[in-house]
């Protein structure tokens, strides 16, 4: 979804532009800003201070700020932080500079989606963090804002994880509920095989080393160890080396993420970067002397 390699550069401007817009209507309403209408003459200009609050990793400047540029093109911003920077309570983020109406209307819309994205990265910098001693990779989930999983899996590249499927016709995850609908871990790999092209992968979830066993007698390209033990996961990456990815979930936290990469396993998945995160605490704050 990234329009280039670096993990740092945000989606392409015609995915995430539709979303700032729609949450921009969504706060306008019928009659639009009746406070901001009613208070402050339309000719009026203000210097506007984008601040943190709070320490976390930035992500979601470029998103958040075209917020201000939606309900008028000629806000001027300088950027004083830009995403992946690790920011302290107090530092300047940006200084937005124009009509004060459009600074007003569209300042909870663009702290909402920075405050958003930003707590996302500051969670998955915590987790990879803790595992940075080690080859395994932080990976998210589909545990995302409806509307917003484009805008979400980039917050947490900032914050220094890679992404797992960003949909569902992205590549094949057969999980619990669908072996049992199926009949078992062969017959769903084996319908599947029929039904999907050469060019997705299949990955296959398994509770046990006995059903890690027998995926990977199919032949699969990746199993998902799910809520293993640290012995089982051990275990689990000796009997899948050389045969397919291995990939570790459930309940982990950046205090029992390092067993777990320690154990050799190529990639973790944590949900609640995305579903749990607890919001950046940014500002926006006026001064008129500026």
């Amino acid at each position: 979804m990234s329009n280039h390699s670096d993990p740092l550069l945000p989606p392409y401007e015609i995915l995430y532009r539709p979303i700032v817009v729609n949450a921009l209507l969504e706060d306008l309403g019928r009659a639009g800003d009746v406070t901001t209408d009613a208070l402050v003459p339309p000719e009026f200009q203000a210097t506007a201070l984008l601040m943190a609050r709070a320490a976390g990793r930035l992500a979601g400047m470029d998103i958040a700020l075209s917020a201000f540029r939606c309900l008028d093109p000629q806000i001027e911003v300088e950027i004083r932080c830009r995403d992946g920077a690790d920011v302290r309570a107090g530092d300047q983020l940006a200084v937005l500079r124009g009509a004060a109406r459009p600074l007003l209307s569209a300042e909870r819309t663009a702290l909402n989606i920075l405050g958003r994205l930003s707590g996302i990265a500051t969670a998955t910098h915590t987790v990879a963090s803790a595992i940075a001693s080690f080859p395994a990779l932080v990976v998210c989930t589909r545990k995302t804002t409806p509307g917003l999983r484009a805008l979400e899996k980039y917050a947490v590249r900032v914050g220094g994880g890679s992404n797992h499927r960003f949909g569902l016709d992205d590549a094949v995850l057969i999980k619990d509920n669908h072996r049992i609908l199926a009949g078992g871990v062969e017959e769903a790999v084996r319908r599947v095989r029929q039904h999907v092209g050469h060019m997705l992968k299949i990955e296959v979830e398994v509770d046990t080393l006995a059903e890690l066993e027998e995926a990977l007698a199919l032949k699969i390209d990746a199993v998902l160890l799910d809520n293993m033990t640290v012995e089982m996961l051990a275990e689990g990456v000796r009997m899948a080396r050389g045969k397919a990815i291995t990939e570790a979930s459930g309940s982990i936290t950046p205090a029992s993420a390092p067993a777990i990469a320690a154990t050799g396993v190529d990639l973790i998945s944590v949900g609640w970067i995305t579903h749990s995160a607890p919001v950046l605490d940014v500002a926006l704050d006026f001064a008129l002397g500026l």
